[in-house]
């Protein structure tokens, strides 16, 4: 998983945070237990997890940002953080009945060998919940309008269906569920694509600094045309016509659940 955090981390809790809907989402898809064991994988600054452990269970946390993990230590004490690689953990095998990656699978470097560290810390029978965005989602935001060598940079970051499905069988991780969320006006966590109904937002420059692909793939020259023509179009309308094209069934971002099978 690349420690880019460590340079674009400052002041993500400016935008970012636990939103409701996905907290709620998270908690029932693990079937979360008061007296469960959980890990967050990639945590970031902690934002689910402090939120999580409100809901119930122990929760154990890391990122491979040493920064990230310095803020989400502030939020609450009772979470173990760890600063660890997601392809080789400490942790005991069998320890946690689930675990969960909220937007961080596209910064892993080996998703198989990633996988199979998960199956090995949870216990049989356990569930991996994934919180993620797809390269045919994001080929549907309407940001490919205004930022289109942005967003063909991140889509070919991020691992489609049938490579997660693959690298999780090779893990014993069998795909159980996948399950669409729809960006909604009331969106809390200001991610990627949280301003889809919202593009003002993205005129917002500490919106932006939140977001790791405006601050990793889009070039200067490309975010000022792409602003000053966002802005054009907020002012006259026209950005109902663009939205427009882009609409999707397929929903914006998805939970897949997946179980572990066996032993490994």
């Amino acid at each position: 998983m690349s420690a880019i955090y460590n340079e674009i981390g400052t002041g993500y809790d400016a935008t970012r945070r636990a939103d409701p809907d996905i907290l709620n989402r998270l908690a029932n898809l693990i079937a979360l237990q008061k007296d469960g064991l959980y890990l967050d994988v990639g945590c970031g600054t902690g934002n689910y997890t402090a939120e999580l452990l409100k809901l119930g269970g122990a929760w154990k946390a890391f990122d491979q940002s040493e920064l990230m993990i310095e803020q989400a230590k502030q939020k609450n004490a009772e979470i173990e953080w760890d600063v660890l690689d997601v392809a080789k953990t400490s942790y005991a095998s069998a320890s946690f009945h689930a675990v969960i990656c909220s937007l961080a699978i596209h910064h892993f470097q080996n998703l198989p060998d990633a996988f199979k560290e998960v199956s090995r810390v949870m216990v049989a029978s356990g569930r991996f919940v994934i919180f993620t965005s797809t390269p045919e989602q994001m080929k549907s935001y309407w940001l490919n309008h205004y930022f289109p060598i942005m967003l063909e940079r991140s889509i070919v970051q991020m691992p489609s269906i049938d490579k997660i499905q693959t690298a999780l069988n090779n893990a014993n991780l069998t795909l159980v569920k996948t399950q669409p969320f729809f960006v909604s006006a009331e969106l809390k966590d200001l991610f990627l694509y949280s301003g889809k109904q919202r593009p003002e937002m993205y005129l917002s420059e500490s919106v932006r600094a939140g977001i790791s692909s405006f601050r990793n793939f889009c070039s200067d020259a490309e975010l000022q045309a792409g602003l000053s023509q966002l802005a054009a179009d907020i002012e006259t309308g026209n950005i109902k016509r663009i939205m427009g094209k882009y609409q999707t069934s397929a929903g914006d971002y998805c939970f897949l659940v997946a179980q572990k099978t066996a032993s490994i």
